[in-house]
């Protein structure tokens, strides 16, 4: 089967749409299907990808989005409607701007579409104020144009599929994401880079993603005072140089991939999540696969994540002091710490890209019954979830 991946971001950019598109992609080769991948072209200069990839990608012309010149916004291009032609299934990535011709596309050439929400834009359009006239309602309207096209919605936490719902989007059904637990697991500890990070045996806490205003990083300064705690921050962005005078205590590492990454989470006592605007929220997940107890806002994707007082502790978003106390509560208990660490590892554990690349499949059978059409062969079971409205 041929799938049209329409994407808002797509490597060298690090983030959760880039690295999502990646591991779908990669399932549905190894299942032997034909994905092609249609996202911005980087900026000039900029090394699209490295390494050859087992399935076409196809660069359409972009431009910086205002205000976050660090992310680039697809423009309509040929492109689209060349990958979309023949395909079975469109398949729309995080869906704005290059989504929003994606579908409309797709529902010119009579191809089914599944739109995958994952970006919080409404919020972004706040945070960054993105121009006159284009604020959080301005972008709700725009993503109901968009998701109502689609014959399916796919939200990945159960908070999320509610808002969609609330906001007049729907046929929506929840899709989590996968977990790499080899990559990510307890065995890779390592003593001597807590050494390097804690001389002192300090508590090391850490944040894994963006450093930008949404984030709210900047949370993160009353852990940084706290006795015998040590921050620690893995990643890049625009608030970088802000955040370095925020929290002139912590330790900036930069962005870190693959096994590098892998052992700064396992060697991790605690993972603090500050962003009140994840709709999933993947590095939390990758945290717990680590075996590391998370503290995380009590919003969005953490909720479906986060088991507390199992798996860690959620704190009302955007409060610095709550976020600072449970913190401070559980660097000083090692036992509980340990007894969290192991049952958020056992929660996440069976959450594999192949589990998840299953149901995607699932909802694509779903969309082409619809149709009257089934090009698979075999059928594969649907796994996903119907959320209907009101749904708790």
């Amino acid at each position: 089967m041929r799938i049209a991946i329409i994407t808002e971001s797509f490597p060298p950019d690090v983030n959760g749409v880039a690295h999502s598109v990646v591991r779908v992609a990669e399932y549905l080769v190894a299942r032997r299907h034909e994905p092609v991948v249609v996202a911005p072209a980087p900026a000039s200069g900029t090394p699209a990808v490295t390494g050859p990839l087992p399935y076409p990608v196809v660069r359409v012309p972009s431009l910086p989005l205002p205000g976050y010149s660090g992310f680039r916004l697809g423009l309509p291009s040929p492109r689209i409607a060349d990958a979309v032609r023949g395909a079975d299934v469109v398949h729309l990535a995080s869906p704005f701007a290059l989504g929003a011709r994606g579908v409309a596309v797709a529902r010119a050439l009579d191809v089914p579409a599944v739109a995958v929400y994952q970006t919080d834009v409404p919020a972004y359009a706040r945070v960054y104020r993105l121009g006159r006239g284009f604020g959080a309602e301005a972008a709700w309207r725009w993503l109901r144009r968009i998701h109502n096209a689609a014959e399916r919605t796919l939200a990945p936490s159960t908070a999320t599929a509610i808002q969609l719902h609330a906001r007049g989007i729907r046929r929506v059904w929840l899709w989590r994401r996968g977990v790499d637990a080899v990559r990510f697991s307890p065995a890779h500890r390592s003593a001597a880079l807590r050494r390097a990070l804690a001389p002192r045996g300090e508590v090391l806490v850490g944040y894994v993603g963006r450093l930008a205003a949404e984030k709210r990083v900047d949370l993160l300064a009353p852990v940084t005072r706290l006795p015998g705690v040590r921050v620690v921050l893995v990643g890049d962005g625009p608030a970088r140089d802000a955040l370095r005078r925020a929290l002139p205590g912590a330790v900036f590492l930069g962005a870190r991939h693959g096994a590098q990454l892998a052992r700064v989470y396992a060697s991790l006592d605690v993972f603090a999540h500050t962003g009140p605007y994840e709709t999933f929220g993947q590095t939390v997940q990758e945290a717990l696969a680590s075996g590391v107890p998370v503290v995380a806002p009590a919003a969005g994707g953490p909720l479906d994540l986060v088991s507390p007082g199992r798996t860690g502790l959620l704190v009302p978003p955007c409060d610095a002091g709550a976020l600072a106390d449970a913190v401070a509560a559980l660097a000083a208990d090692p036992a509980r710490r340990a007894a969290f660490g192991a049952a958020a590892r056992a929660a996440v554990v069976a959450r594999s890209w192949a589990t998840v690349g299953n149901e995607l499949l699932g909802h694509y059978s779903g969309i082409l019954d619809l149709r009257g059409g089934y090009p698979f062969g075999e059928r594969e079971d649907n796994h996903g979830e119907a959320v209907r409205p009101g749904a708790a």
